[in-house]
């Protein structure tokens, strides 16, 4: 399949999940939708850019006149109506006479007010919904080609994770640890880093810690949690070590936390509720008296972006389904003192789950 027909085919089938769902259509701006529909990463600058998908009719992509070219090498753009607009003229009239003026149009979530707040101006009568609510199954699915570049990444982080563990923790400051696993992370092939956490003693106990001066030490819990794009595709992993030999409690609460996660795993098949994998790994830690210590949902969708649909959350229903590729990864967080979360990304098959992560769950001791 060539690159126009590869495309194409998302645009169609985003358009037509979009009349499924009753809208007229979908505006999409620069960001990871736009990626992933028509191949197009614009520089993102105040200048209007967005792609039009309407049932029934060619995409129509409006653009500054002075990104058109780029826009014309895209690998999608032969599968578009492509429409440049010069500045002085007024950008939302170009996407404006495309639009219903009664319809409802998803909209990617990270559009700028500016310029929806413009189109509502330009069409009064038409109405707006963000497209992780209105199209939620949109990106949330994968096909072959999506797992096996989501796998690449996996393994990618996989080999990072395993280059970090044998350097030295000691005496080091957490950012220089980080530091090391961004380079590890660009070595094994991301282009994008996207964080690279590292959490050592009580700042293990801050789930979104940012590495900082604190120097590690002899006797820390230390939680890397790294992640980023490989091939356009997200990497996310989450693996908890210690400095020394642990305390007995420490070597409980890590050993909580990794049956937590298999169970959750485990639990992993089509047609479960989302929340229902959140609620085995939750129901593990709360019978072992620290369910109020696992402060964060149990995991999220991940694809062109390491966030997104679906989320293992309690109160999602939408079923895991084959196709859906999502993070598990419980935690527990004792404040003062320290954290331990282990994570992996994981795709649901159409008799289970399949972990993309494969390094060692295990505590692992570090210099």
């Amino acid at each position: 399949m060539s690159d126009v027909d590869f495309y194409a085919a998302r645009m169609d089938r985003a358009a037509r999940a979009a009349l499924q769902e009753g809208l007229s259509g979908l505006i999409v701006t620069p960001g990871p939708d736009l990626v992933w529909l028509c191949g197009y990463v614009p520089v993102v600058t105040e200048r209007l850019t967005a792609l039009l998908l309407v049932p029934g009719r060619r995409p129509h992509l409006v653009v500054p006149q002075l990104e058109r070219p780029d826009a014309e090498s895209a690998p999608g753009a032969g599968a578009l109506t492509i429409t440049g607009w010069t500045d002085g003229e007024d950008p939302y009239a170009a996407v404006a006479k495309l639009l219903d003026g009664q319809g409802r149009y998803g909209v990617s979530d990270n559009a700028w007010a500016l310029h929806l707040l413009a189109l509502q101006r330009s069409r009064p009568g038409t109405a707006y919904g963000a497209l992780t609510e209105v199209l939620p199954m949109l990106r949330a699915v994968k096909d072959a080609y999506e797992v096996d570049r989501l796998a690449a990444a996996g393994a990618a982080a996989d080999a990072a994770y395993e280059g970090i563990v044998d350097l030295r923790f000691e005496g080091r400051r957490e950012r220089e640890v980080a530091a090391d696993l961004a380079r590890l992370l660009r070595e094994n092939g991301h282009s994008q880093v996207d964080f690279t956490i590292v959490g050592s003693g009580p700042n293990g106990a801050n789930p979104h810690h940012e590495a900082a001066d604190r120097i590690i030490e002899d006797g820390d819990m230390v939680v890397l949690d790294f992640g980023g794009l490989k091939g356009g595709y997200g990497s996310d992993t989450t693996r908890t070590v210690h400095v020394g030999e642990p305390t007995a409690e420490e070597r409980t609460v890590h050993e909580l936390v990794r049956e937590a996660q298999q169970a959750a795993f485990e639990a992993v098949r089509p047609g479960i509720a989302c929340q229902e994998i959140d609620r085995v790994a939750r129901q593990v830690i709360r019978r072992a008296g620290y369910g109020e210590y696992f402060i964060h949902r149990t995991g999220h969708g991940i694809g062109v972006t390491t966030h997104e649909p679906p989320y293992l959350v309690e109160g999602e229903h939408l079923p895991l389904v084959p196709g859906m590729c999502f993070s598990i990864e419980p935690g527990i967080y004792l404040p003062g003192r320290f954290g331990v979360r282990i994570e992996d990304i994981v795709v649901c098959t159409e008799t289970g789950g399949r972990r993309l992560n494969n390094t060692d769950r295990e505590m692992r001791i570090v210099a």
